[in-house]
């Protein structure tokens, strides 16, 4: 790499991590002056608190990343555009392909880093930050608790009429065990209990129907202690369960949630999918930023600050839109991805040949 690769890398990256550590903190310090009034009604211990925003800081730069890295970029080469130093560098004979290369570069190390982050570090944070969220702000159900329908396994499934998650709890359970489309057992509970020290479940007002060729054969109990083949988070996932697991747990827990007939199965694709858009726009940003920085223009700096703020709240007002419209309708959830993505890739196809000419 030459001197000048170098000077466009640093710059890059420097001025990327820099807003992240500038902005942050107003972050935190909005998000305080929001919460500090729940935060001391509830008395909530100042540990908990510390780890809260420890794990806010990973979930916000990682939400806002697009927006950080687009801004950095149109800082740092708006200023070499309004010192004419891009002006010499494609005076030299360096073509404006050639020019890109250090920020491609650079992109691709934020790639890197943006898929590690999410991969491994986001969802532990992520986790962090929801459970402090709905345990001592929100004061909201996070789980899904009326009528509780899953498949268990390839021939058993369950129901419950209502949940509680806090009491591991639930009312009107039914089990039903089929083979091919032929029934061959049901068990009924008035109540269920999940037993933490046993890892089993206590069934209350118990009764067996097991189906026979001539007769079916009737079991009853006052009270039956039975272990089965689902844990409790599995019967009642949290609604931001999804945001919380590394890809590994991520794609077992989507195929488990398919068998079950989950509903949420959209908005589970779509935290996947993410996690391999983001990083891709990493260089969609790089590119649309420079082309529309690299030009001085007049008005200087805040010309180039505005068309660049203004591109990336359009893009992250895409990506929020089709992904909720994914979560929440029939709208294919790769499409809805990645479709801020193309859209953008096509501006930025075309931002460049403009810039090169």
């Amino acid at each position: 790499m030459k001197i000048i690769d170098w000077y466009i890398l640093k710059r890059y990256l420097g001025t990327f991590f820099v807003m992240i550590l500038l902005f942050i903190p107003i972050g935190i310090a909005v998000d305080v002056a929001d919460r500090i009034n729940k935060i001391l009604e509830n008395n909530i211990p100042l540990v908990d608190v510390l780890e809260y925003y420890g794990n806010f800081t990973i979930y916000f730069a990682n939400m806002l990343f697009p927006i950080f890295l687009f801004i950095s970029i149109i800082w740092f080469t708006s200023k070499l555009a309004s010192n004419t130093e891009i002006v010499a560098i494609l005076s030299s004979g360096i073509s404006y392909i050639r020019f890109l290369r250090p920020y491609i570069i650079g992109a691709t190390f934020i790639s890197i880093f943006a898929l590690l982050m999410g991969f491994f570090i986001v969802p532990k944070a992520s986790l962090g930050y929801n459970d402090f969220r709905y345990k001592y702000l929100k004061r909201k159900e996070i789980r899904e608790t009326q009528n509780v329908f899953k498949q268990i396994s390839k021939d058993e499934f369950i129901y419950v009429s209502n949940f509680s998650y806090t009491n591991k709890t639930g009312y009107n359970f039914t089990l039903e065990k089929f083979k091919g489309y032929n029934l061959v057992s049901k068990i009924e509970a008035g109540r269920i209990v999940y037993n933490d020290s046993t890892k089993d479940y206590t069934l209350y007002n118990y009764q067996k129907r097991t189906v026979g060729a001539l007769d079916d054969q009737i079991e009853k109990e006052r009270e039956k202690r039975m272990k089965f083949h689902f844990e409790v988070d599995e019967l009642t996932p949290a609604i931001y369960a999804a945001e919380t697991m590394t890809l590994s747990e991520l794609n077992q827990f989507i195929e488990k949630e398919k068998m079950r007939g989950s509903s949420n199965i959209s908005a589970y694709m779509v935290v996947k999918y993410k996690k391999y858009s983001v990083p891709v726009s990493a260089f969609i940003l790089t590119i649309i930023a420079v082309a529309v920085s690299s030009m001085k223009r007049r008005g200087g700096m805040g010309v180039n600050l505005a068309m660049g703020i203004g591109l990336a709240f359009t893009y992250i007002f895409f990506d929020k839109i089709f992904g909720t419209l994914a979560e929440a309708s029939s709208i294919n959830p790769l499409f809805a991805v990645w479709f801020p993505n193309v859209i953008f890739g096509i501006l930025a196809v075309y931002l460049l040949n403009n810039a090169k000419r």
